[in-house]
């Protein structure tokens, strides 16, 4: 391409975790037996009444544009699951639907950040939102929330964070990669920090919330801070919980100043989300959530087979989520060991290459999350693969010198 290409597009990176599925996909083809631990996503169908309205929606000829806000009833729908599921109240006018909750992040930041701008991202974070911040000519300012605090940011470390320039905190419970879940005294403390800086605003992405394990639970900062709604924008979708991935549809609930903006920019974006998809999802939100409730469950038990699986790996260490479906594994014990072959290992991009080349397992580093030395092994895979997988860690850490 003799045209250059804009400066904005240095600042950020493919994602990692999209990259290192792919490259299964690709040694898959290959003919490689891999066991896929990277995997972002439900490995369930989407259940059949939701699928089913989608074709209801098709051959009623609902295939045209919708509202860039996304269709009244969808709205409503995701207004009403807010107060079922969240006791969380909401009109149509403070909720927006997107083409999955990434674009509705994108565009919040978009609409609010003007060069130099910071946002406060507690590590480990999900790869994409510094990204995000930084393509919107934001600065992430990355707070380091390790193992001793539970991977969440305490109210000391917000506060120290904290400058005249901050406009969000990124607050992600049940946290994608290490499924920490924040509980209603940790949510108070730093709803105190808070209140004292009236022109931080809050992006609160719960995108996990059906998967949180007992004893723990979920909760919305707003539940426990309910005069801090007028500047949190909680981000959601429809695609971990309903297995949807697929279909392309999150949605944004917060300030209807700011959800204008946001439509005002999906206007000329993405025009608006499929409206087949918007179909399914009404379904989703207000149908049976039976089926979510048997995934939550199917997941506990993932869970436990992968904690005892890890348990004989020797090197590693696992921290138990308490929401989300990820071990966010310390691999601290495998740094500076050799292979069989004499490589040496020096950091956790090592261990996972060695994982993948020796056992043919397949983990996304640490690294790309912020915190190292850590590997992120998805549950979302059936439970023979888990059970497998560990298997296979534990031969390829035995076999190192």
């Amino acid at each position: 391409m003799s045209q250059p290409f804009a400066d904005r597009l240095a600042r950020i990176q493919p994602s990692p975790s999209v990259e290192a599925n792919a490259r299964v996909t690709e040694l898959r083809a290959q003919g490689r037996d891999i066991i896929n631990f990277t995997i972002g996503e439900p490995d369930f169908d989407t259940p059949a009444h939701i699928a089913e309205a989608a074709i209801a929606a098709l051959k009623a000829g609902d295939t045209h544009y919708t509202p860039s806000a996304g269709t009244p009833t969808l709205r409503q729908a995701v207004a009403d699951k807010l107060a079922r599921d969240n006791g969380l109240d909401y009109t149509r006018d403070e909720i927006v639907i997107g083409a999955g909750g990434k674009p509705i992040l994108y565009h919040a930041l978009a609409a609010t950040l003007n060069p130099g701008d910071e946002v406060i991202v507690p590590a480990p974070y999900w790869v994409s939102y510094p990204d995000l911040v930084a393509l919107n000519e934001g600065v992430p300012r990355i707070v380091i929330c390790d193992a001793t605090c539970g991977f969440k940011l305490t109210a000391k470390a917000l506060a120290c964070a904290i400058t005249r320039k901050t406009r969000w905190l990124v607050l992600n419970t049940p946290s994608n990669p290490t499924g920490a879940v924040y509980t209603a005294a940790e949510l108070d403390a730093l709803a105190a920090v808070l209140r004292e800086n009236p022109h931080v605003g809050v992006i609160s992405d719960e995108i996990y919330e059906h998967f949180v394990y007992a004893p723990a639970c979920h909760l919305s900062l707003i539940n426990v801070a309910p005069d801090l709604k007028a500047r949190t924008l909680i981000v959601n979708g429809a695609s971990k919980g309903y297995a949807m991935t697929g279909w392309r549809i999150g949605f944004g609930a917060g300030p209807s100043d700011l959800v204008r903006g946001i439509v005002k920019l999906i206007s000329q974006t993405t025009t608006c989300p499929s409206s087949l998809s918007q179909a399914a999802a009404v379904a989703a939100f207000s149908g049976d959530q039976a089926p979510v409730r048997e995934m939550a469950a199917r997941y506990t038990e993932r869970r436990r087979l992968m904690l005892e699986g890890l348990q004989s790996v020797i090197g590693v260490s696992s921290f138990a989520p308490d929401g989300a479906f990820y071990v966010y594994l310390d691999v601290g014990g495998l740094i500076g060991r050799e292979t069989p072959t004499g490589q040496r290992l020096r950091s956790d991009d090592d261990v996972v290459l060695y994982w993948l080349e020796s056992v043919g397992v397949a983990g996304v580093s640490g690294k790309a999350y912020g915190l190292s030395p850590y590997v992120r092994l998805s549950f979302a895979i059936g439970e023979a693969a888990i059970q497998e997988g560990c298997r296979r860690l534990g031969e390829a850490c035995r076999a190192l010198r």
